[in-house]
């Protein structure tokens, strides 16, 4: 048993988009699916972790590598310990992404899902108004205004998710079908309410009575 809980478990998600673009939104639904799963988890919302370990660093790019750094170093950990992991994280520069995939792939897996939005439609959603604060110069270095952000290229990420063009539950619904695709787990059948596991199970079953 120990070795199948290694096999799921060993992994770390992480997020990254614009601010706005709903990284969070996703992150925390497919970290309630992951827990419906039976895995154990921990979401590690990047301003969270700034908050609480460091809320000493800026946002220039040196800091916010200092801050990628350490929650890829987290990761790393966790995963280490069979620990499903999600980030969600606004990560804007492609070598500390980088870094911490490899952080963590030595260690696990790492899936990189670039949550795509246009900035215009990250502005229009934003609930906090930090997009017409940075826009006023009340916030500086911020991503998508006054700092730059480095879009994924298609050898980067896993898996790419526009919520411009998929409403939550559509984003959420690909992020786990990408999860069922890699075989951490199986998705259950709307109908049945059964995964493929355990569809299997019965269909076995039925072979052996001979219905089948």
């Amino acid at each position: 048993m120990k070795e199948e809980e290694e096999k799921f478990n060993n992994f770390t998600l992480w997020f990254t988009g614009l601010p706005s673009s709903g990284k969070s939104t996703i992150a925390k639904e497919v970290e309630n699916e992951l827990r419906r799963q039976g895995l154990q988890v921990e979401n590690l919302d990047a301003d969270g972790v700034r908050q609480n370990l460091h809320p000493d660093l800026g946002f220039t790019k040196e800091e916010r590598g200092i801050n990628n750094k350490r929650i890829g170093f987290i990761s790393k950990l966790l995963t280490k310990n069979n620990v499903a992991t999600i980030v969600a994280a606004v990560s804007p520069f492609k070598e500390y992404r980088q870094k911490a995939r490899e952080m963590v792939e030595e260690e696990g897996q790492f899936y990189q899902i670039y949550v795509e939005c246009p900035v215009d439609v990250c502005k229009e959603r934003d609930p906090k108004g930090l997009y017409e604060k940075a826009e006023e110069g009340i916030i500086p270095n911020f991503t998508g205004v006054s700092h730059p952000f480095e879009e994924p290229e298609m050898s980067e990420y896993d898996l790419k998710v526009n919520t411009a063009e998929l409403d939550p539950d559509s984003a959420v619904e690909k992020v786990v079908q990408f999860l069922s695709d890699t075989g951490i787990f199986s998705t259950v059948d709307e109908y049945t309410g059964l995964n493929e596991s355990q569809e299997e199970e019965i269909k076995d079953r039925l072979r052996r009575l001979g219905y089948l």
